[in-house]
């Protein structure tokens, strides 16, 4: 007849195991330690992926409710938007000052200018072309040149020149054409 679980001879079978264990060696034993390790995770990750699989095959649910873009803009707001950005007429003077201040800050040389006033009866926009001979570093001159754009959002840099002596100078003659649009003053 079997024996019970309480004939069991602990000391002897702790024995045996540790005789095995001998047997085996230490990398045979920590490679069994990391199987059974890895069949445990496997158990217990496997409940875990049916259940996330169960989710990914639900169906996304459908959006309440849609969000429409706004209509676009109408051809009367189109030219409205055009003409608020213009810069005004009457400060077109004032405009060429900021252009020198800016010059100046860029430690460039600038001593006189061309101008030009036009008008466009189609548009009923006036511009005011401006050339400015400029001197200095290249990369102040770009500087400059992108200041200028940002201080007056309604001009545009129509015509970039540049001019060096000899390929060791620093220095660069530039021409520069800036051309503002403008609207008259509003009554």
């Amino acid at each position: 007849m079997a024996g019970s679980l309480n004939d069991v001879n602990l000391p002897a079978l702790l024995l045996r195991a540790r005789i095995a264990v001998l047997r085996l060696g230490a990398p045979a034993c920590v490679a069994m330690a990391l199987c059974a390790a890895g069949v445990a995770a496997w158990a217990w990750l496997l409940p875990h992926r049916a259940e996330q699989a169960r989710v990914m095959a639900q169906p996304l649910p459908a959006p309440s409710t849609l969000v429409t873009p706004p209509p676009p803009p109408s051809a009367n707001q189109n030219l409205a938007a055009f003409y608020e950005t213009l810069g005004e007429k009457r400060y077109a003077e004032q405009q060429v000052k900021v252009l020198f201040d800016l010059a100046a800050k860029s430690s460039l040389t600038l001593n006189q200018g061309e101008y030009k006033a036009a008008y466009d009866k189609a548009s009923r926009v006036s511009t005011y072309q401006i050339i400015l001979p400029v001197k200095g570093p290249y990369q102040s001159i770009w500087q400059f040149a992108m200041q200028g754009l940002r201080a007056m959002p309604y001009a545009s840099l129509d015509e970039v020149g540049f001019r060096r002596d000899t390929i060791a100078d620093p220095t660069v003659e530039a021409r520069l054409r800036f051309t503002l649009y403008l609207k008259d003053a509003e009554p």
